[in-house]
């Protein structure tokens, strides 16, 4: 594998983490000019999450980024970083979509599945695409 194309995934893969930290830093911070894209009721249902949910969410997002940057820089603890990532974000999207009060396909609408599933396979992509570099050892 030509290590030009592994940074080319790795940049790649590091600006869509980037929107994902984007959003849960101006969530986390209360960013008023960011959050007047959403309802009350959205705004009320992100400060609900309890400590566990937030926890959980941040390990997701900063996981990626990081395992993003690991790839860049062609090492093989991204594989491992990644399936933090993963185990992380799909405890968060259990709780938004199956065990939060009000679910957030309730309050979104459709469109909150449909996002949460694109965020799901760019995420096993991008393990599984640094796992195959592990395993043909264009990482280490």
């Amino acid at each position: 594998m030509k290590p030009w194309i592994i940074i080319l995934v790795g940049v790649l893969a590091l600006l869509w983490n980037a929107g994902g930290a984007f959003d849960y830093v101006m969530t986390q911070t209360k960013n008023e000019a960011y959050l007047a894209q959403f309802t009350a009721e959205e705004r009320a249902y992100f400060d609900s999450f309890p400590a566990w949910v937030q926890g959980c969410w941040a390990t997701a997002v900063w996981s990626a980024v990081l395992g993003s940057l690991l790839l860049i820089f062609r090492s093989g603890l991204s594989v491992a970083v990644y399936t933090v990532s993963i185990i992380a974000m799909l405890v968060t999207f259990t709780h938004n979509f199956f065990l939060a009060e009000t679910k957030m396909h309730e309050m979104v609408g459709q469109e909150a599945i449909y996002f949460t599933a694109l965020i799901v396979v760019v995420a096993v992509a991008l393990w599984l695409y640094a796992r195959w570099l592990k395993t043909k050892g264009a990482i280490s």
